[in-house]
């Protein structure tokens, strides 16, 4: 008589109890798997919630910068007027001296002859004829349309133009055109989209969207004019969007716990790479106009910082792409496999994630490459080294950006997957594919997504 005879139990019972014995041990594996993650999450929570207490802006101290740097004072004010009319303007001969006869004629600026109507201010009501030059003037305006003009004093015999002729109280000039339409209509069009195409995931997704601008405008932007540390803000304000909009729209489970682990995970990678890269290549923030018209109105503004929170927050969006993805594949595979070991699904999932990897930053390079399209064909029109230019404070700003933004996203990838592997239940060997629920990754055995 064999030797589990002799002790009454059939070999078959004895292999079944030992099978029984490590799936036991697996579940309390992964059990404490779970706990750690939610501690870690805690944490995590606890610390952005702390940080965005502490580094909360002075809304009167950002008020008092605001009115400093504000260009409206008593004397020059806005209006709003419709295009009437409009007519070239009558372009200069230009002659050039003897010796430059051979030399390319220089460019003039675009202008146009408006005819406004005003809408608003002291003058409403009356017409007033405005140069458009530059900008406005090549920017298809048409009669019928509507622009933002600037208001002067004209007081100043020397200055006196059309306007005092005609005895208005304003001097008028173009500053803007008037969109509100044009952009509402867009803007519509884009949540009808995605909410006719994402159901409600995508009606979520788009509350969501409000969730982070109100972030940004409410917070950091605010903390950046103060003066706060632009790294440290860009995290806390990241970290605090991720955690209400990843739960918020894709659930509170498992699988959505996995992508938020991964896209944390990036964030602090983005947020290293982009402040070594920024300190080793000597950058200063002020690679553009626009951030050179803000330092001559803002002297607290930190602008190496404000870099830093810039290529952060900039590839949050692709970030938070990538590690959903990573995540929803891991799961998808337990369903549809589910005699697969981890490992196996890991390396499957990778396999995915490659592909993923290699599209991503194609699509992170040709939006920055979008972004500064204009600054790029003005450098190549000077003729200059490649080497040259790349060193040119705008073009390094992107280049920075491109890269510290690719390395976090290719990082997370196998971060956020190795997480879903070790979340996502273990293999059946009976091959019995799980309950909607456990593909869900929930909580406890119970569906919170």
């Amino acid at each position: 008589m064999s030797q589990p005879e002799q002790a009454g139990e059939p070999a078959s019972s004895q292999a079944h109890s030992h099978t029984h014995g490590l799936a036991a041990a697996g579940v309390r594996a992964s059990a404490r798997l779970r706990y750690s993650a939610y501690a870690l999450l805690i944490l995590v929570a606890a610390s952005t919630v702390f940080g965005l207490v502490w580094l909360w802006p002075d809304y009167e101290r950002v008020s008092e910068i605001a009115e400093r740097a504000s260009y409206q004072t008593a004397e020059v004010g806005s209006a709003q007027g419709e295009v009437l009319g409009i007519e070239a303007c009558e372009t200069p001969e230009v002659v050039l001296p003897e010796t430059e006869r051979n030399q390319p004629v220089p460019m003039l600026p675009a202008c146009q002859l408006l005819s406004v109507g005003l809408l608003t201010g002291p003058d409403r009501g009356h017409v007033i004829d405005t140069e458009a030059r530059g900008t406005f003037a090549s920017s298809g305006l048409r009669e019928g349309d509507q622009v933002q003009l600037t208001t002067f004093p004209n007081n100043d015999p020397s200055q006196q133009n059309v306007s005092s002729r005609y005895g208005l109280s304003k001097n008028y000039e173009v500053s803007g055109v008037i969109r509100y339409l044009p952009l509402a209509a867009i803007g519509l069009l884009f949540a009808a989209v995605v909410i006719v195409v994402g159901r409600l995931r995508g009606l979520l997704a788009l509350a969501a969207l409000g969730v982070a601008a109100a972030v940004l405008l409410g917070f950091v932007l605010p903390a950046l004019v103060a003066g706060g540390p632009g790294l440290l803000i860009g995290v806390v304000a990241s970290s605090a969007i991720m955690f209400v909009t990843l739960f918020f729209v894709h659930g509170l489970n498992l699988r959505t716990t996995s992508a938020l682990i991964g896209t944390l995970a990036g964030i602090v990678i983005i947020s290293a790479v982009s402040w070594v890269s920024v300190q080793l290549t000597r950058l200063s923030g002020l690679g553009d106009e626009t951030s050179g018209l803000l330092s001559s109105m803002v002297s607290e503004i930190d602008f190496r910082g404000l870099l830093t929170c810039s290529i952060l927050i900039a590839g949050l969006g692709v970030l938070n792409d990538v590690t959903i993805t990573q995540a929803s594949s891991v799961w998808e595979l337990r369903a549809a496999a589910p005699q697969l070991t981890r490992r196996e699904i890991y390396a499957s999932a990778m396999r995915i994630g490659r592909d993923h990897i290699a599209s991503t930053v194609y699509t992170v390079f040709f939006a920055y490459v979008g972004a500064a399209i204009g600054a790029l064909i003005l450098l190549y029109l000077y003729n200059r080294p490649i080497l040259i230019l790349l060193t040119q404070e705008d073009i390094a700003i992107e280049i920075v950006r491109t890269a510290a933004g690719s390395i976090g996203l290719v990082l997370a990838v196998p971060i956020t997957t190795a997480v879903a592997a070790m979340f996502v239940p273990a293999a059946r060997q009976d091959g019995e594919r799980s309950a909607r629920a456990t593909e869900q990754g929930a909580f406890g055995g119970v569906s919170l997504g």
